[in-house]
């Protein structure tokens, strides 16, 4: 491998393991996260959404991981991150300085990685060197 594609695997090592971790905390911190989207987002169901969008998480995150159909994976996680950013961090609606700013911040960061995670989408380079999917 080159060094373009060692920094690729690296990237998508990097870029995957956020979402990966994060969808375990949705199926090992059920209740908890539960708790936080009925009272920050009113989101019905709210266990019920933890768990489906743990799903989206953990599909998306390892099929960039592992090169497996990764535009399906950077669609799952553009599904995840606009609607999340929009309802669970509405700092708008925030007064309190402080907590606008970590809300503002929240936001601005699901934002940036649905843009990345669009950018995955449209990569037309595929099949991606050391892939799962380089196999099927």
């Amino acid at each position: 491998m080159d060094v373009w594609q060692i920094t690729h695997v690296v990237a998508r090592v990097v870029f995957s393991a956020f979402f990966v971790m994060s969808g375990v905390n949705h199926f090992t911190r059920t209740k908890q996260m539960a708790e936080y989207a009925k009272g920050v987002g009113n989101v019905p169901a709210a266990s019920l959404a933890v768990l489906g969008t743990g799903v989206l998480l953990l599909a998306g995150g390892l099929r960039i991981l592992l090169g497996y159909h990764p535009r399906i994976g950077a669609l799952l996680l553009f599904i995840f991150l606009v609607p999340t950013a929009i309802m669970m961090h509405p700092y708008w609606k925030v007064a309190d300085p402080m907590q606008k700013a970590g809300e503002m911040a929240q936001f601005w960061k699901n934002i940036s990685l649905s843009g990345a995670a669009l950018f995955i989408a449209a990569d037309p380079n595929w099949p991606w060197p050391a892939s799962i999917g380089n196999l099927f």
